[in-house]
């Protein structure tokens, strides 16, 4: 995922020469700037609007596919004028890697096909008769046996290094009896959460314990209760693995006899070892 809000050639231009607009795309431009960027042959119409986009069911050569346009001005995120237009680009191409992270990884997600500027294009998860249901919106004839389905698809999420930040009911589509992950805005890359590998862990355990808090109070209408302790432990271990054990240099002095040379050795990592004090300070 890019570290910083990345400047497309077309933001830059439009910033320069003073082509932005300050108002929020109709749905007529919003559609005709999707067959512009070549996102789509055809744009069937709009299928849902979140807190930041709205996504449009589009055809490109009569395959179905989903173009998620973040919203410029009214969205929660902060900014304004043409710097808004270049963080929800950022936000375009924060949410496309994380995508694409997670479906080379195996994930369940939908297959990320292409971003420009501030939209996304990606696989139409649903039928000719509609998109697929979210999960809140789903009555499961076996909810453990889903709850099993949806704990293994976080489980792979993980394995392929992505946290999602925000997971519920809400960002879970059911695809032909198989959960799918979505909206990934919050997302956070498993080996960048953190400064060290104390901080890493510790804020991999936030995300955790908030997106499994997310699950569990959905399927408790159900009657069926998430291994908060034995999931979260699991799903740790996984992280454990994947944080970059960056092994700081230290200087060791000669022999007091002067015989040999001072030598630069790495130190142990003890995952025992007790957290240094400077990790508690705000990052």
């Amino acid at each position: 995922m890019p570290n910083s809000p990345p400047l497309d050639a077309s933001v830059q231009w439009k910033i320069r020469t003073g082509a932005v607009r300050f108002a929020e795309s109709g749905y007529r431009s919003t559609v005709e700037e999707i067959l512009s960027a070549g996102l789509g042959t055809e744009v069937v119409g709009l299928i849902s609007a979140g807190k930041e986009a709205d996504v449009y069911l589009a055809r490109l050569g009569g395959a179905p596919l989903v173009v998620k346009v973040f919203r410029l001005y009214r969205t929660s995120r902060r900014g304004g004028g043409p710097i808004k237009l270049d963080n929800m680009a950022w936000r375009a191409a924060f949410e496309f890697e994380a995508l694409r992270m997670a479906w080379e990884g195996g994930a369940p997600v939908p297959t990320p096909a292409k971003r420009v500027e501030n939209m996304v294009a990606m696989r139409y998860l649903g039928s000719d008769a509609g998109p697929a249901p979210r999960l809140v919106d789903v009555e499961p004839v076996d909810p453990e046996g889903l709850l099993v389905e949806v704990l293994a698809a976080v489980e792979s999420l993980v394995t392929a290094g992505i946290l999602h930040g925000d997971l519920s009911a809400y960002n879970v589509l059911v695809h032909e009896d198989r959960p799918f992950f979505i909206d990934f805005s919050d997302a956070r890359r498993v080996d960048r959460v953190g400064q060290s590998p104390w901080r890493q862990l510790a804020l991999a355990e936030e995300i955790l314990v908030r997106d499994l808090a997310g699950l569990a109070a959905h399927f408790r209408r159900f009657g069926v209760a998430v291994d908060m302790p034995g999931s979260l432990a699991r799903f740790l271990r996984i992280v454990e693995e994947r944080v970059p054990r960056k092994r700081a240099k230290v200087r060791r002095e000669p022999p007091e006899d002067g015989s040999g040379t001072p030598e630069t050795v790495p130190p142990r990592l003890d995952a025992d070892a007790p957290e240094p004090e400077s990790l508690h300070e705000a990052d």
